[in-house]
């Protein structure tokens, strides 16, 4: 199947064999540090720029009836953000394997490896980054 919604990924996420886990990260597009006229003209297009992670949450497909629902949890946070990022694995019993994943996957999109990754905008709409 192909996923091109956050309702897609979470119909998915329901039908596998195995329980799963859903890691997002929410980022906001950045200027980055010290940027030349060139990047500064893509980001005021809407392009470029570096991605700041601001929250990072893991959900069971069961915990979010829907993309509205994320926005709303979303929403109570305050937290600014732009897109966000889901990766999926099977639920384990252990909150510190899941912290381990979060942390991995927050350093690697502060790397700007975003292909392992599904990315989706504010309507919950799949992004293709690359």
């Amino acid at each position: 199947m192909a996923i091109s919604s956050f309702n897609d990924l979470l119909g998915e996420a329901r039908s596998q064999p195995r329980p799963q886990r859903l890691l997002l990260v929410f980022a906001k597009a950045e200027l980055p540090d010290f940027p030349d006229e060139e990047q500064r003209r893509q980001f005021e297009q809407g392009e470029g720029g570096v991605l700041a992670p601001t929250v990072c949450a893991d959900k069971t497909p069961d915990e979010l009836a829907d993309m509205n629902a994320l926005l709303k949890e979303a929403q109570q946070t305050g937290a600014e953000w732009d897109l966000f990022f889901v990766a999926g694995m099977d639920d384990i019993q252990g909150d510190e394997e899941i912290q381990n994943q979060l942390t991995k996957m927050t350093e690697s999109l502060q790397m700007g490896n975003v292909s392992s990754f599904i990315a989706f905008d504010k309507q919950g709409e799949a992004l293709n980054l690359a």
